[in-house]
């Protein structure tokens, strides 16, 4: 078999490169190790960025989003009993939506059956080889036989755990491990704000945020070691009561629990995330803390350079966008992995009772609602720096 690029890895990253390198009339195959079913249902985050919205319409992949995704324009950030409203659009001009990853992934795929793409799943034991300057090859198995595919280039979009990191030569890794984790839950029952709700508390960090008009999404700091069988319903929703509360008396709504993990926190950037013929993009190339909503968001803009680039390649014979790759798209990471630290270290509580970091912590959220710069700040980086230039190479 023979393709012009070849993707690993079909979440949001690979299968929105796929599109978006259709568009531009360069061919393409996505290899997935899970099955469809679980790929679609697979629960992520659901907060999209200014840019990510509108990259998602300018693909022609945004009519069910814009149906179904809910529109906001600021945040609260609630500590001390009090809250704090920031206001994106005000600030910045901008807002953000919160839309399920799940959701654009089943907008991705369907866009891509319906013009023909291949998208194939459950496939086994992926192998990179020839990825020289001249040529790339992944080898693969389906339905129990052994593939080989050639294509121009390979793009490694199969998350923090995939294979296509492995082959980077001459790696560099920088990492950090926060010491707590999130209690995340999915809630039927309707939200009980029309925005997320950031909270600082005695007791760890919360936070409420939704997935739709009738389910709520929620996350209590924890130890990363936390036992779940230790917390039943009711001690998850006493501490959500107890953590949100403010002096206004805000009403929590309950709702049976449909799911419930423990996420470990932890920041990771790689470099460079590109060597001969291989690119890496997405949480391949990099993870942040979920406190900032980058995630998905970084992926995105990781594909946007990609996309742009390779169309550059094969319209113009370019090569220079290829090789700015890397530089270009760590820009971007580490301002958003900065951020992420930053609203992280800011809103949770210190579990070695660090009581000089908790005032600096305090210190910090309270000049952020008491000053126009710093709120414009937190406005900027949360609904997502502007793209430098468009996806499309034309």
């Amino acid at each position: 078999m023979r393709t012009q690029v070849g993707i690993v890895g079909a979440g949001p990253a690979g299968l929105l490169l796929a599109h978006l390198l259709h568009l531009q009339g360069v061919e393409s195959v996505v290899l997935e190790r899970r099955d469809r079913a679980y790929v679609e249902r697979r629960v992520r985050a659901g907060v999209l960025e200014h840019g990510t919205v509108q990259t998602l319409r300018e693909a022609g992949v945004g009519k069910r989003m814009d149906a179904q995704g809910l529109v906001h324009t600021g945040t609260e950030l609630r500590f001390g009993l009090r809250s704090h409203r920031i206001d994106f659009t005000a600030l910045t001009g901008r807002g953000i939506m919160v839309y399920g990853q799940q959701e654009v992934v089943k907008d991705l795929i369907a866009a891509r059956l319906d013009a023909g793409g291949d998208v194939r799943f459950e496939i086994e034991d992926v192998a990179l080889a020839g990825l020289d300057p001249q040529e790339a090859r992944i080898e693969f198995v389906e339905d129990g036989a052994r593939h080989v595919l050639d294509c121009d280039f390979v793009i490694g979009t199969d998350g923090f755990h995939g294979v296509s990191r492995s082959y980077l030569p001459d790696l560099v890794s920088y990492e950090r491990s926060y010491p707590f984790a999130w209690l995340g839950v999915l809630a039927d029952a309707p939200p009980s704000s029309h925005e997320l709700i950031y909270a600082r508390h005695a007791n760890g960090f919360a936070l409420h945020s939704m997935r739709s008009p009738s389910v709520t999404r929620m996350y209590l700091q924890v130890s990363p070691d936390e036992d779940l069988s230790e917390w039943p319903d009711d001690r998850i929703w006493a501490e959500l009561h107890a953590r949100l509360a403010d002096d206004t008396g805000f009403a929590l709504t309950e709702g049976p629990l449909l799911d419930k993990g423990i996420t470990s926190m932890r920041s990771v950037v790689v470099t460079p995330m590109q060597h001969g013929r291989l690119f890496l993009a997405g949480d391949a190339a990099h993870i942040v803390p979920p406190t900032g909503a980058k995630g998905m968001n970084l992926a995105v803009a990781d594909v946007r350079l990609l996309s742009r680039a390779l169309g550059g390649y094969y319209a113009a014979g370019r090569d220079d966008l290829l090789a700015a790759y890397t530089q270009t798209a760590l820009r971007r990471v580490w301002r958003a992995t900065h951020f992420s630290w930053w609203m992280t270290s800011m809103l949770h509580r210190s579990p070695d009772g660090d009581a000089f970091g908790e005032q600096l912590a305090l210190a910090q959220l309270d000049y952020v609602v008491s000053s126009t710069a710093m709120a414009t700040s937190l406005a900027e980086n949360y609904t997502g720096l502007p793209y430098a230039q468009g996806w499309s190479y034309r």
